[in-house]
């Protein structure tokens, strides 16, 4: 395009794909204002005026609004940033649509009633860390101000349910009810006797850790039991018990007697709280981890052996 050619508002519509209408727009708001005017009054736009009008139309097309437009071309600011900028605008809206796609995926396939289908919608409308307050304001609940066992609430305030951008239906789900659950009152207070719990064994002197070691080889030796059949009361039960008591007492350093299986059956009841296992299998859920197992029927199997075989001279259980 030779740069002293002039072209009327038709061959430079006709040159850019533009419309007349668009053009004289552009033209009346000085954003591409013609380079000058013929003897008759028609407007006339050279080669510059018309590679900023191709400008003006990538950006337009990208999302651009007029003012920034204007800025660009009076260079006050640069395409770069203004790309830079955009885009970051963009990836926020490119995630807002994500979870609403995801809300009506799910509306669609769980059947949700209007109440639901609000409440979901409002509550994925909530930022990550809005999220993740939600659940920190349920962890300082059951830990503030108590001597926990630090182990403990490192691993609950470290595995944090993080909702990805485009979540699934199992992951949405998994989502309300987790929030559901972390307000529940009685949950919250399960936790906290659990947790003042943990604060006595310290205060007797239990500081050791989360003891995954053990918890493997209870979930294995009683997940066996279970497998086979075995009743809790039966001799062939009294043997598992026995292993695993010598498994609890060189753990914590107790003599492995009748006291420890009573000490050990008041772990179990306090600990076996069948929402606690929920909680952690939803944060799982959503976090997209591995399955977690099932180890309810394992803690309840153990413990109905242990007053089943509570050992030598052991007073009521």
């Amino acid at each position: 395009m030779d740069d002293d050619t002039l072209f009327t508002i038709g061959a430079l519509a006709e040159r850019t794909g533009l419309t007349v209408k668009t053009i004289r727009f552009y033209s009346d708001k000085g954003i591409v204002p013609p380079t000058t005017h013929s003897p008759t009054g028609y407007r006339l736009y050279n080669a510059d005026a018309a590679a900023r009008l191709e400008l003006v139309r990538t950006l337009r097309e990208l999302g651009i609004d007029l003012p920034t437009v204007s800025r660009v071309l009076a260079q006050e600011t640069s395409v770069a940033a203004v790309a830079a900028a955009h885009a970051d605008a963009l990836e926020v809206q490119i995630r807002i649509l994500r979870m609403r796609r995801a809300v009506l995926r799910a509306v669609a396939e769980r059947g949700s009633q209007r109440e639901e289908m609000e409440l979901m919608h409002n509550l994925m409308r909530l930022s990550q860390a809005e999220r993740q307050r939600l659940i920190n304001d349920f962890v300082d609940a059951a830990y503030s101000g108590v001597d926990a066992n630090p182990a403990m609430v490192e691993l609950v305030r470290t595995s944090m349910p993080e909702l990805p951008d485009d979540p699934s239906t199992a992951q949405l789900t998994a989502w309300m009810d987790l929030v559901e659950l972390v307000q529940d009152t009685d949950f919250r207070a399960a936790v906290r006797a659990m947790a003042e719990y943990q604060a006595r064994e310290r205060a007797n002197g239990d500081t050791t850790g989360l003891h995954h070691d053990l918890t493997e080889a209870v979930r294995t030796e009683v997940g066996a039991a279970l497998a086979d059949g075995l009743n809790a009361d039966s001799l062939e039960a009294a043997r598992v018990v026995d292993a695993l008591t010598a498994r609890y007492a060189e753990t914590f350093g107790k003599p492995d007697d009748a006291l420890l299986r009573r000490w050990i059956l008041e772990r179990l009841e306090v600990a076996n709280d069948p929402r606690v296992e929920r909680y952690w299998r939803l944060v799982s859920a959503i976090n997209g981890w591995p399955e977690l197992p099932d180890m309810a029927p394992v803690f309840t199997w153990l413990a109905t052996a242990l007053r089943a075989h509570p050992g030598v001279d052991a007073g009521p259980m």
